[in-house]
């Protein structure tokens, strides 16, 4: 499976919030054996965020998007997923139930916040969705996600999306696997190597420089285990290698 990632955030584009949804979902992704091929961060507009979730999703398996749902002025999400689906945005009668249920637990439990300030819960704006689509909503969060044809939509809060991702984190297993090669070897006389394993292997490979005193290593990925293995094994002919780091007591010592 080919996945594509967008992260919504005028706030990441600001540098006021580190982007580590990206990161994670990228991990999550390519550990369950899917790849991800692209990740792009946009502002909090909505044609935008349309134009590209309209275009990936011919493009690619899979679309994420996180960031920008809920029920203020600038959460754009959802209604520029649907614009680019081309279905209307419709209220989830369940969704809303939750969402006034949700409400009405945080009022009782927190009184004294409540009388101080006007919280002003739009959950009708919260509780709407594209026409048809599948509602993805955990006791983490406020606001439910969705999945609608092959797009994924997630919140941006990290501990949200990571709870909502657990939902479907099952249907981005796929067929990829990958091996690591740790080599003292700097990465700029890697080129022959690098060379060598496109010429015979039908295969990809990421080179990833050393740190301090940390190796470089080799990440050799592709669908056919038989072909990874036999790749892993040229480098291993080939290059100056070292044990994995972190399997390595007491640092070698």
């Amino acid at each position: 499976m080919d996945v594509a990632i967008l992260t919504v955030g005028d706030e990441i584009l600001a540098g006021d919030t580190t982007n580590t949804n990206a990161s994670w979902l990228a991990e999550e992704i390519s550990g369950r054996g899917s790849r991800v091929r692209r990740i792009l961060t946009v502002p909090d507009d909505r044609a935008l965020i349309a134009t590209y979730v309209a275009d990936w999703r011919s493009a690619f398996d899979a679309v994420l998007v996180t960031g920008g749902l809920g029920d203020t002025p600038d959460d754009v999400t959802m209604e520029a997923v649907a614009d680019a689906v081309g279905r209307e945005m419709v209220v989830y009668g369940n969704e809303r139930e939750r969402l006034v249920e949700q409400a009405r637990r945080f009022r009782e439990a927190n009184p004294e916040m409540t009388e101080e300030y006007d919280l002003d819960l739009d959950v009708d704006a919260a509780a709407s969705l594209p026409v048809d689509a599948r509602p993805l909503s955990t006791d983490v969060g406020w606001a439910p996600g969705c999945v609608v044809e092959n797009v994924y939509v997630f919140p941006g809060f990290p501990d949200e999306m990571q709870a909502m991702f657990g939902l479907v984190a099952e249907e981005f297993v796929g067929d990829a696997v990958s091996e690591v090669v740790w080599t003292p070897t700097p990465e700029g006389a890697l080129g022959d190597v690098i060379d060598g394993i496109d010429e015979r292997f039908d295969v990809a490979v990421g080179s990833y420089p050393d740190k301090g005193e940390t190796p470089g290593r080799l990440k050799v990925s592709g669908t056919d285990p038989e072909e990874v293995d036999d790749a892993v094994a040229w480098i291993r002919d080939n290059l100056d290698v070292v044990d994995d780091p972190d399997t390595v007591p007491n640092g070698g010592e």
